[in-house]
């Protein structure tokens, strides 16, 4: 595929959160299945929508496309994989609240990544905006969390896995994904995460409105979502990806609540709304330098 206008990159980088968005009010409608076996359940079906439609674009390169990927490709597997396990996971275990707004410190790694990594500067409105996302996430762990089980904790530090391998994996699609089409290391991250999650899932309890759920969740939740984000990430900046990933952050209870009555601690509400507004402050303030600077090269 070619590089997207940065217009059409935009408009791809909001379908594939909004579509994100809405794997916790799916998986609240699950019967039987639970933890590993929705794991492997949504990684598999996700892996087996994106080597379909691989299959029919590419039809016998694919071999060569896979054998391409090299390095970067593979890191990047490693990443959707992590990303696909560990957020499912935590998912089963604590609420959709708590799992998608400790995801959202994923823009704030991924400036610290893209300085180490990418040798970009961070400008002080960034570690401004690190410092109160911080006491955001500080506030949501001694007042919201606090109440949790030992289960629910687990499945906060699960969440927490999350935002590092989003951050990681931002800074692969940007450093390699201009020489690779990184869209099949989102094949591969399905099945390493399918084959990791198959052990402990056996023996299956899903039953068949489960595996439709499941299938839904793998396709239009995961699969595509995730093939959408890497080839938008072409023509984003790493903040501009990071920030419009938010809008899973911000709609992922909504769905949750509107649906089925979730209702998120009012903890988890203004912690993270801090860490929000944080996020928000430093990419609009990027925006405004950006364009005052594009004026002014102009003039």
């Amino acid at each position: 595929m070619r590089q997207p206008s940065h217009k059409t990159a935009l408009l791809l980088m909001i379908i594939a959160p909004t579509m994100w968005s809405t794997a916790g009010v799916l998986s609240r409608q699950l019967e039987s299945a639970r933890g590993f076996e929705v794991s492997f359940w949504r990684s598999f079906f996700a892996a087996i929508f994106v080597f379909a439609v691989l299959a029919w674009q590419h039809k016998s390169q694919l071999g060569k496309k896979l054998v391409n990927l090299g390095a970067y490709g593979l890191a990047s597997g490693f990443m959707w994989a992590a990303m696909f396990t560990c957020f499912m996971l935590a998912l089963t275990m604590t609420t959709v609240a708590n799992a998608l707004i400790v995801e959202s410190f994923a823009p704030l790694l991924t400036a610290i990544f893209a300085w180490i990594f990418l040798a970009e500067k961070i400008p002080n409105r960034t570690w401004l905006a690190i410092l109160v996302a911080f006491a955001g996430m500080l506030w949501m762990f001694v007042d919201g969390f606090s109440k949790l089980d030992g289960r629910g904790l687990i499945g906060v530090v699960l969440a927490l896995c999350v935002p590092f391998a989003v951050a990681a994996n931002v800074i692969i699609l940007k450093k390699g994904g201009q020489q690779v089409d990184l869209i099949p290391a989102v094949l591969v991250g399905g099945v390493i995460s399918a084959l990791l999650m198959l052990p402990f899932a056996w023996p299956f309890s899903a039953s068949n409105h489960d595996i439709l759920i499941l299938a839904t969740l793998g396709v239009f939740q995961l699969g595509l979502p995730c093939m959408i984000m890497v080839h938008a990430a072409k023509g984003l900046s790493a903040p501009e990806i990071s920030l419009l990933s938010l809008l899973e952050v911000v709609l992922g209870p909504f769905w949750v609540w509107l649906a089925i009555g979730e209702e998120p601690a009012k903890a988890t509400l203004l912690g993270g709304s801090i860490v929000l507004g944080a996020l928000i402050f430093n990419e609009v303030m990027a925006f405004r330098e950006d364009k005052l600077r594009n004026q002014t090269s102009s003039l």
